[in-house]
């Protein structure tokens, strides 16, 4: 059984993964999805990463998913655990020496206009599960915005892209583009919001599960 490390997105927290985490433990897995330190005016994406590698202490069988901002995170970890596989769940995939805050002009995002956060972010989530995921958001006023990635590469560890097909924050024909231009591999897709974290999570530990099976010794 593996331990998956799952990674938030930006403003968010480890509890936008809970319901995906039920799944995993349920079938036996362990899980670690803890909140990083955004609102740490001081916090780098190495702290992030610091975060995540002490959650995941002495595992080994480990794979990575990092939700949107949290692709950031989740190659570092990858790189410094030996994580059997890294999965971008709708996530931005970072280039050496990038700034997050330049991801988007190097891209070519373009985002959706005249929509709520609601429609943009969680169209297909329960009213109650949408007010509960906006109140329990955090300000991200920590120091990696402007700064280079530190990351020399990519890591060598197997990688999947995994995009939501619903999703008006980043769309499907972004992420397919990202994942050519950056991984060279086809991103794969299920329907959902950009937050089916909360409204597919089943479907979604299914898939990180199918992923492990194909790489576990």
């Amino acid at each position: 059984m593996a331990t998956f490390a799952l990674i938030h997105g930006g403003g968010g927290s480890g509890w936008d993964w809970h319901l995906v985490a039920e799944r995993l433990k349920a079938s036996g897995h362990d899980v670690v999805a803890p909140d990083l330190p955004i609102e740490n005016p001081q916090a780098t994406l190495a702290d992030f990463a610091d975060t995540v590698v002490s959650a995941i202490g002495d595992a080994r069988d480990v794979v990575v998913a990092g939700h949107s901002y949290g692709g950031f995170t989740a190659p570092l970890v990858a790189e410094r655990v030996g994580a059997r596989l890294l999965v971008f769940v709708a996530g931005m995939v970072p280039a050496p020496g990038e700034a997050p805050g330049e991801w988007w002009g190097n891209v070519g995002f373009e985002s959706a206009e005249g929509l709520s956060v609601t429609e943009q972010f969680m169209a297909d989530l329960p009213a109650d599960l949408a007010a509960e995921n906006e109140r329990r958001g955090r300000d991200q006023n920590s120091a990696e915005y402007s700064a280079a990635w530190p990351g020399e590469r990519l890591p060598d560890v197997p990688t999947k892209v995994l995009l939501f097909r619903d999703d008006r924050f980043f769309s499907a024909d972004l992420l397919r583009r990202v994942a050519r231009e950056r991984l060279g591999i086809d991103a794969d897709e299920m329907a959902g919001s950009h937050l089916a974290l909360l409204s597919r999570p089943d479907e979604l530990a299914d898939r990180l599960m199918a992923y492990y099976a194909t790489v576990a010794g």
